[in-house]
């Protein structure tokens, strides 16, 4: 009897051991994600009306779909896809760097923001698997 009562307490101890995922880290993996999907389906809209292959448009869509797999991989605690996010922001701030000096400035801060959201000692601890 008192195994089958030292089963049925086994899962919630399996469940006190497991990485909590901060709150501004699950915030920001949305915001990826649904940003992704918006710019997927706002630019999906000029895929379908011209020939995809004599655009840009194949590598727009593309980094649309890097910003859903980098927010659903942050919510899994993959490492890579911090890197990753924080690399597709920085891309953004490069292109954004041939256009208006506010664009840009937003750029830059929004990277700033992000990277530190995504590289503070709680964000290294869950990403490293280590319980909070």
């Amino acid at each position: 009897m008192s195994c089958a009562l030292s089963n049925m307490y086994r899962p919630m101890a399996g469940r006190m051991n497991q990485k909590t995922r901060p709150l501004s880290l699950t915030i920001l993996a949305w915001i990826y994600i649904v940003v992704g999907v918006i710019g997927a389906i706002y630019h999906g809209s000029d895929f379908l009306a011209r020939n995809a292959f004599h655009s840009d448009i194949i590598w727009i869509e593309l980094t649309e779909c890097i910003a859903i797999l980098c927010g659903v991989f942050i919510l899994r605690g993959q490492n890579w896809a911090r890197w990753v996010a924080l690399a597709w922001i920085a891309f953004h701030v490069v292109i954004s760097a041939f256009h208006a000096l506010p664009e840009f400035a937003i750029h830059c801060l929004f990277c700033a923001l992000i990277g530190w959201f995504l590289f503070r000692p709680a964000a290294g601890r869950y990403f490293r698997g280590i319980p909070v």
